[in-house]
């Protein structure tokens, strides 16, 4: 199997958990992992540098104190160059293949169009991951052994919450480049908070969260350029008491892009993260039971 191959002595993911889950949410940290297999590499045209282009460094560390708040935190060790689990299970690129895709794959998203399906074509500025065009059977071998258990895990865990409290709430941790801006006044946005442009949650949610990072001084946006990836589409559901927010931190708050190192700022926006989600999980109950939503 791929996953033992190319993870042979650890798990490609992790959930860690409270001793007792004391609150209804569970965070996810889909884009961190860290570790890229050697057979990957060895795949990959680029350096061992240039590949962590599209990793959210340090996300899952940025949010580990949702664990003591009392929630799990989901995590990937794999790279997202490596796999994308923020993607349907088949947003596959047919230029990447040396046979056809099979029938049930999407080969015309947008996203595969911009080169970052399932399989990763691109990583960063546009920088092409492969040097030459592989077998099928290694992708699908990625889903099946790693995408699917993925989902599997976050999947149950969602509806252990879900039963035990009567509803969940979904957080899924990203970060991104610093160069983002908005486009009407150039500022850089120091978060997003996505919610599919109402779709994905209670609008208390999504509003709480925006006014708790702004009153500790953060420039937020909402859903601009980032409103939600397939995780956020996929498991928000509040009309059946299941709603997912994604957050964006700007790399630029905490990284140096060019070495991956933290800067000075990182501990420091740790403890306001922290802060912020002692916050954010106190919200009451009728927020995410009782209020009437949009037609899903």
């Amino acid at each position: 199997m791929t996953v033992n191959r190319d993870f042979p002595d650890s798990s490609p993911f992790e959930l860690r958990q409270p001793s007792d889950q004391r609150i209804p949410f569970v965070f996810n940290s889909p884009h961190s992992g860290r570790f890229y297999p050697p057979t990957f590499i060895l795949q990959s045209q680029l350096d061992a540098h240039t590949i962590r282009r599209s990793e959210d460094c340090f996300v899952d560390q940025l949010f580990a104190s949702a664990v003591m708040l009392g929630a799990p935190l989901m995590l990937a060790h794999f790279p997202r160059a490596y796999l994308d689990v923020n993607r349907e299970p088949y947003e596959l690129d047919p230029k990447m293949f040396l046979e056809p895709l099979p029938s049930f794959a999407n080969g015309h998203s947008a996203r595969v169009a911009g080169g970052l399906g399932t399989i990763p074509r691109l990583v960063g500025e546009g920088q092409e991951i492969y040097a030459q065009k592989f077998h099928i059977s290694e992708a699908l071998g990625r889903i099946d052994s790693i995408y699917k258990p993925y989902h599997l895990m976050l999947g149950n865990v969602l509806a252990t919450t879900c039963a035990r409290f009567g509803y969940g709430v979904l957080v899924d941790c990203h970060s991104m480049p610093a160069s983002i801006r908005f486009p009407e006044s150039g500022m850089r946005p120091d978060f997003i908070i996505g919610d599919r442009f109402g779709t994905s949650c209670a609008p208390e949610l999504a509003s709480a969260a925006i006014q708790l990072l702004r009153e500790m001084g953060y420039v937020v946006a909402h859903n601009k350029p980032y409103a939600g990836g397939y995780i956020t589409e996929h498991y928000g559901r509040p009309l059946k008491h299941m709603h997912a927010l994604q957050i964006e931190v700007n790399r630029g708050l905490y990284l140096n892009e060019n070495t991956y190192e933290k800067k000075t700022g990182f501990e420091q926006l740790q403890r306001d993260i922290g802060l912020f989600l002692a916050d954010l999980v106190s919200l009451p109950d009728f927020y995410f039971l009782d209020t009437p939503l949009a037609a899903e």
